[in-house]
């Protein structure tokens, strides 16, 4: 398995983390009643801050994850494995971690910073694959 395949695993096992942290919160802001429920109408209770950041951070995640894993088939299938790919790769994973606790304490403007070097390092995996 290339670096950058177990790093997809990871990211794939980070996202269910992402969805447990979130739904843990959701379940607690608005009950498990609602949560269990067909959501045909809203929710009597609102989402805390947090469970509103969480679910935001989760969705990001599923967004971010689309691209990173083209990069990574772009680099798996083109045999276009390098160090500077896998060091992308990783670099990817560590913002992704980075951007949960970033985006749930609104650390500002670090949740944004750590985004753009997850958005980057996968973008600098299709170029490298590219070039």
């Amino acid at each position: 398995m290339t670096p950058e395949l177990l790093v997809l695993a990871l990211a794939a096992l980070l996202q269910g983390v992402q969805f447990l942290l979130y739904s843990i919160r959701a379940n607690r802001d608005v009950g498990p009643g609602y949560a269990m429920s067909a959501r045909d109408r809203p929710p009597s209770r609102p989402l805390s801050d947090l469970g509103g950041r969480l679910q935001r951070a989760m969705t990001n995640h599923f967004e971010g994850l689309i691209l990173f894993t083209v990069a990574v088939v772009l680099v798996t299938l083109s045999e276009g494995s390098t160090g500077f790919t896998a060091a992308m790769a990783w670099l990817y994973l560590a913002a992704r971690v980075l951007y949960v606790p970033a985006y749930a304490f609104d650390l500002r403007p670090w949740r944004s910073v750590v985004w753009i070097a997850g958005f980057g390092a996968t973008y600098a995996m299709i170029l490298a694959v590219l070039i």
